[in-house]
């Protein structure tokens, strides 16, 4: 995991200094008035999203209450290392060990839902109904309902792209290509959903002699240890691909994820 996110970290940098997030959090503190905000974080894996905002997000000095911060991952290995990651504002509040899609609490609505690249291995077959259970936990529909935000890497990333090559490369059939944001979006749109979407393109950087972080951050891209770099660049399929992330002395992985907000229309000055 430290191989990954040598180069990974980036990912959660810049969703944190893309987006005005103190007056995001101070919009919805107005909103729910002098409580405070119950947030939950959807496939939480070990927190760098809170860990980013924390030190990059501007929220350290936002005019609003502590957040109280749910958890849900069907890892409780995720949900311990989430919860030592969490800092002020955010205090954790609940710990759900479930998958989104099996999510269901009916008598619970948060104020802020986000999944942030956390949706990649859903099942097609069960990802309208997961984007729905997402949808009930922030009560989308009801009157003051919550917000919803969704991080999600477009078809156009090297994470999916990548994913799909080794598919091909190394014969993994059985196994499914990752969601896409598009995938997630058109879900939303059929829903008639209300959502605004910001796209950011930016590069994963890694030195050539970056191998043994480079293979982990690939290995983790593909969620297979087993293969590893020099198998990678000598498959028919994700060889010559690879070979095009290689410039000079330079790994360069190009990404473009959607930053995708739900219900969020009365905001101002955020982008």
């Amino acid at each position: 995991m430290e191989g990954f996110y040598s180069l990974a970290s980036i990912d959660y940098r810049h969703l944190a200094e893309k987006i005005n997030w103190k007056l995001w959090f101070e919009t919805r503190q107005k909103r729910v008035g002098s409580r405070c905000m119950q947030l939950l974080d959807v496939a939480c894996g070990s927190g760098k999203f809170p860990t980013a905002l924390t030190a990059r997000g501007d929220i350290a000095d936002a005019l609003i209450r502590p957040i109280e911060y749910s958890l849900l991952d069907p890892s409780i290995f995720s949900i311990t290392e989430a919860r030592k990651a969490l800092k002020s504002p955010f205090n954790l509040a609940n710990e759900y060990q479930t998958k989104l899609q099996d999510f269901n609490i009916y008598n619970t609505c948060f104020d802020v839902v986000w999944a942030v690249h956390a949706l990649y291995a859903i099942p097609k077959i069960e990802l309208r109904s997961s984007v729905i259970s997402m949808l009930r936990a922030l009560g989308y529909g009801k009157n003051n309902s919550g917000v919803g935000f969704i991080a999600h890497a477009s078809i156009n990333s090297h994470y999916l792209k990548f994913f799909n090559y080794y598919l091909s490369g190394f014969k993994r059939r059985l196994s499914e290509p990752y969601t896409a944001a598009e995938q997630i979006i058109s879900i939303l749109n059929q829903e008639g959903v209300c959502i605004e979407i910001k796209e950011i393109n930016y590069v994963n950087e890694a030195s050539k002699n970056m191998e043994k972080q480079v293979e982990k951050y690939l290995q983790r891209c593909i969620f297979d240890d087993t293969v590893s770099l020099e198998e990678m660049r000598t498959n028919s399929v994700t060889g010559p691909y690879l070979e095009s992330c290689l410039t000079g002395d330079i790994w360069q992985f190009e990404q473009c994820v959607k930053m995708i907000f739900i219900n969020n229309s009365d905001e101002l000055g955020v982008y």
